[in-house]
C-alpha cells in the first residue's frame, strides 16, 4: 500500500514537470492546471475507498460452500436493498446492509469475517442452524455489532480470553449447540451492554467469569463442563441456566462447595504412611462403590427397558439416529391393511379426531401431519430447543419430513389418565387459525409428552427482541396490528371453548406466540391450568402475574385478559416487558410506564420509534394503547373483559 501510494505521488510530480516546463505545449497554463488537479484528485485519493455492500456480500457468498439458497436473489449487478426486493436474508437501513440473517439455509464452509468487515452499518450476523464447523471465526473484527447467533452448528475449539473486548456495543450473544472448548471467556464480563448470552450445549470447562452487567437478563450455561462454585450475583437467573454441569456447585444447585470430591478409583498409588488397615477398608469401600453402582444400572436399565422411553426420555438429544417411520396414511378417507403395524385405539367417528389414534404408545389427537408412533419420535433427529416453566422442549426431525416440538411436562399428574385423556383430546378438536393444535400425546405416571407441529419462524419474543434481521424489519405497523388482530381472534375462541375454565389460557406471553411465514399468530401452551398439580408449578403461568394473583392467588378469566394487555403494549412500544422476568429486575414496566404518560398526554412518546413513522396511524395506535390500559387495570372491577377487549379491537384497521 505505502509504495503505491508513494508511486502514484512519484507519477503526478512528473506530470507537473512535464506540462509546465515544456515550451511545446499548446495548452495554456490554467489548462494544464486544471488537468493536473484532475489528475491529482483521481490518483492520489485515498486508495481504501469503502467497496459496496453488494460486492462484499457477492465475496462472502463466494468464500462459503452449499450456497443454493442464496443464488436467486444475491446475483452482481443487483443491490441487496433495492426497494422491498432485499436478497435473502439481507436487512437494510436505507441503501446499508444492517443485518444478515441466514438461519437454516444448509450453508457451510469458512467465515470469512474480512468481507463481512466491509459492511460498515452491519449490526447483526445471524447463521444459526447451519452446516459451518472448524475454529471459532475472528467475529472480533466486527466492532459494531450488537447481535451475534451461531448457535446449532459444528464450531469448535477454544475463544480466547480477550476475545470479546473490542466488541463492546454487543447485546445479544447466542453460541448454543456447538463443540467450543476451553474457559468462557473472561470478556464477556465487559460487555456493559449485553443483554442475552447463550452458551448452552458446548464444552466449556472450568470456572463461571464474574458476569455482574445489570443489563443482563438472559443466560445459558447449561450442558457444558463448568466446574466450581456459582457467582452469588447470577443466582436470579435461575437452576435451569447451570444444569448438566456436575462440576459446579453452590445454593442455587443445592451441591456443597465444600464437599469431598468421590474417590479415584483409577488411582492405584497411596501414601507410604498409609497404614495396611485404611489401605483394607478403601477396597472395601471401592467395592462396595462398584457393586451399587452396578446395581444401581441394572434397576435403572430395567425401569427405562418397562417404560419403552429410551431416547425421549434423556434430558440431551444431540444425538443423530437415522429414522425409519413405517408408512402411514393422511386423512384421505383410505383405509389400512391388516398387515400395518400401526394399530387404532378405537375406530373415528365424523372423519374428526374425536378418538384419535393409538400408536405403539403414542395417541394420536389430531393427525392433519399424518400419523407417526412413539418409536418413530424416539428415533428422529432430535435437538433441545429449551427449558420453560412447564418442562422441556425438543425439535424432532422425521424421516418423512416433517417437523414436530415434543414437550415433556412435569408436575401434571392431577387427573388420572382416562381424565387426561379426556383433555387432551378435547385439545386435539380445536380448529381455528389462530391456535396450534397439538397433534399427539404420550402419558406417563410422572411425565407426559404433548407433540405439536414446528413451526419454524419462532415466537414472537424472539423476533421481536431478539434481533432477527429480516423478520423484525417486516414488523411494521400493519403487521403488528395483524398480530394482535390474530392473538385476539384466537383468545375470543378459546375464551368461548373454555368458557367453563378459570384460565382458558393461562400462560398468554409472546414466547407462547409463534408466528406463521406470513406473520398469522398460533396460540401454544393453552389450556393446561386443569392439568397442573403442583401449586408452585401453576403459579409459574404467567396468568400469575396478574395483581389479583399476586395479592390474593386468586385467577379469574380477567387474568388472561390482563396478559393480553401486556402482549399490546409489548407489540406498540417495542420493549421487553420486566413482568415476564421473575424478579422483575430488567426489562421495562409496561403497565406503570404506559399508565404515566396516558395521564400526562404523551401517548405517542410510547410508541416504538420503528413504527411510529407511520404517522396518519398513530391516532389508531393511541386507541390500541387505550385498550391495552384498559385490559391491564389493576382491579378486576375496573378491567375490561375479553370480549369487549376484542370487539374494541377489531374497530381498528391500518
Amino acid at each position: 500500500m505505502r509504495e503505491f501510494q508513494t508511486l502514484r505521488t512519484a507519477a503526478a510530480l512528473i506530470f507537473w514537470e512535464v506540462f509546465s516546463s515544456s515550451s511545446s505545449c499548446i495548452l495554456s497554463m490554467a489548462a494544464v492546471r486544471f488537468i493536473f488537479f484532475f489528475f491529482i484528485l483521481i490518483f492520489l485519493s485515498p486508495f481504501s475507498i469503502s467497496r459496496p455492500d453488494e460486492d462484499a456480500l457477492l465475496d462472502f457468498k463466494d468464500s462459503l460452500k452449499n450456497t443454493a439458497a442464496l443464488d436467486s436473489t444475491w446475483k452482481k449487478g443487483t443491490s441487496p436493498c433495492q426497494g422491498n426486493k432485499h436478497w435473502v436474508g439481507v436487512a437494510c437501513n436505507g441503501d446499508k446492509v444492517h443485518s444478515l440473517n441466514l438461519m437454516g439455509l444448509g450453508l457451510s464452509g469458512d467465515i470469512d469475517v474480512d468481507y463481512l468487515s466491509n459492511l460498515d452499518d452491519l449490526r447483526s450476523v445471524h447463521i444459526a442452524n447451519n452446516s459451518f464447523s472448524g475454529p471459532f471465526p475472528p467475529f472480533n473484527k466486527l466492532g459494531a455489532l450488537k447481535g451475534l447467533f451461531i448457535h446449532d452448528n459444528q464450531f469448535s475449539g477454544e475463544i480466547s480470553a480477550d476475545f470479546f473486548s473490542t466488541m463492546g456495543s454487543l447485546k445479544k450473544i447466542w453460541l448454543s449447540g456447538n463443540k467450543l472448548s476451553g474457559t468462557i471467556p473472561e470478556s464477556l464480563g465487559q460487555l456493559h451492554n449485553l443483554m442475552e448470552l447463550h452458551l448452552d450445549r458446548n464444552e466449556f470447562s472450568g470456572p463461571i467469569p464474574l458476569l455482574s452487567q445489570p443489563t443482563l437478563k438472559e443466560i445459558n450455561l447449561s450442558n457444558n463442563k463448568l466446574e466450581g462454585e456459582i457467582p452469588k450475583t447470577m443466582s436470579k437467573f435461575g437452576a435451569s441456566s447451570f444444569q448438566g454441569n456436575p462440576g459446579l456447585c453452590g445454593e442455587l444447585v443445592q451441591r456443597d462447595c465444600n464437599q469431598q470430591p468421590p474417590p479415584d478409583l483409577h488411582h492405584d498409588e497411596h501414601p507410604a504412611a498409609e497404614n495396611e488397615s485404611n489401605g483394607t477398608a478403601t477396597k472395601y469401600l471401592i467395592v462396595g462403590v462398584v457393586i451399587a453402582v452396578l446395581m444401581a444400572t441394572i434397576c435403572f436399565k430395567a425401569k427405562r427397558t418397562e417404560d419403552n422411553f429410551n431416547v425421549l426420555g434423556k434430558e440431551n438429544l444431540d444425538e443423530v439416529v437415522q429414522v425409519h417411520i413405517p408408512s402411514t396414511n393422511r386423512r384421505t378417507g383410505s383405509s389400512r391393511k391388516g398387515g400395518d403395524s400401526l394399530h387404532s385405539s378405537s375406530r373415528r367417528g365424523g372423519g374428526g379426531s374425536q378418538h384419535g389414534r393409538s400408536v405403539g404408545d403414542l395417541v394420536v389427537i389430531n393427525d392433519e401431519r399424518g400419523i407417526f408412533g412413539l418409536q418413530d419420535l424416539m428415533k428422529a433427529a432430535a435437538e433441545v430447543l429449551g427449558n420453560g416453566n412447564l418442562g422441556s422442549a425438543y425439535k424432532a426431525v422425521m424421516s418423512n419430513g416433517v417437523s414436530v416440538v415434543v414437550k415433556r411436562l412435569r408436575e401434571m399428574n392431577k387427573l388420572n389418565r382416562d381424565s387426561f385423556d379426556f383433555e387432551m383430546r378435547r385439545l386435539g378438536r380445536l380448529k381455528h387459525k389462530n391456535i396450534l393444535t397439538p397433534l399427539a400425546y404420550h402419558y406417563r405416571k410422572d411425565e407426559k409428552l404433548v407433540v405439536s407441529e414446528f413451526v419454524p419462524k419462532g415466537s414472537l419474543l424472539y423476533i421481536l427482541h431478539g434481533d432477527r434481521g429480516i423478520s423484525h424489519a417486516q414488523l411494521n405497523w400493519p403487521t403488528r396490528l395483524k398480530i394482535i388482530h390474530g392473538i385476539a381472534r384466537g383468545m375470543s375462541f378459546l375464551h368461548s371453548e373454555f368458557s367453563s375454565s378459570e384460565l382458558p389460557h393461562g400462560n398468554l406471553k409472546s414466547s407462547n406466540i409463534l408466528l406463521s411465514s406470513n406473520f398469522e399468530p398460533l396460540l401454544t401452551d393453552y389450556a393446561f391450568y386443569p392439568l397442573i398439580s403442583n401449586t408452585q408449578t401453576a403459579q409459574s403461568l404467567f396468568a400469575y402475574k396478574s395483581p389479583e394473583a399476586i395479592l390474593y392467588q386468586q385467577v379469574t378469566p380477567k387474568s388472561d385478559v390482563y396478559c393480553f394487555g401486556i402482549i399490546i403494549l409489548e407489540i406498540l412500544t417495542g420493549k421487553f416487558p420486566s413482568q415476564y422476568l421473575n424478579n422483575q429486575k430488567g426489562g421495562t414496566d409496561l403497565v406503570h410506564w404506559v399508565r404515566s404518560m396516558i395521564s400526562e398526554k404523551k401517548e405517542s412518546e410510547l410508541i416504538d420509534p420503528e413504527i411510529a413513522g407511520a404517522t396518519n396511524s398513530l391516532p389508531q395506535m393511541e386507541k390500541l394503547l387505550q385498550i391495552a390500559a384498559a385490559c391491564t387495570e389493576s382491579e378486576q372491577e375496573n378491567r375490561i373483559s375479553m370480549n369487549e377487549a376484542i370487539a374494541r379491537i377489531e374497530e381498528i384497521q391500518a
